[in-house]
């Protein structure tokens, strides 16, 4: 499922991890508001930071899944963690979409 996330180098190199690195439970974590950038950040590493936090998300959703159906974790977890991952990916397509849509907007000015 979620390996095939390690063929995109571009996340392994932001994160300097690897999948093998991953814990395999660990406790989903409440959303947390992050802090209004610093004035010299990067929009690029803004979004790869985001990204990275996107794909640890869906990374512990599986493994806190793989452990509930071993039952080492319990229900709640499981379910935290599958709910943190849905948010995340949810809000990875609705950014998608927008730089999509961004991008057609300036395709189709003239020039």
């Amino acid at each position: 499922m979620i390996e095939a996330l390690t063929s995109l180098s571009a996340f392994d190199k932001v994160a300097g991890t690897s999948f093998a690195e991953t814990a395999p439970v660990q406790r989903a974590a409440l959303p947390v508001q992050a802090a209004a950038p610093a004035a010299g950040t990067e929009f690029g590493d803004i979004m790869a930071q985001f990204a990275t936090q996107a794909r640890d998300a869906l990374r512990v959703g599986e493994s806190t899944s793989i452990a509930g159906i071993q039952g080492t974790a319990s229900a709640q977890q499981v379910v935290e963690a599958v709910m943190s991952a849905e948010q995340s990916l949810q809000t990875v397509v609705a950014i998608r979409d927008k730089v999509v849509a961004a991008y057609l907007e300036l395709s189709r000015m003239p020039i």
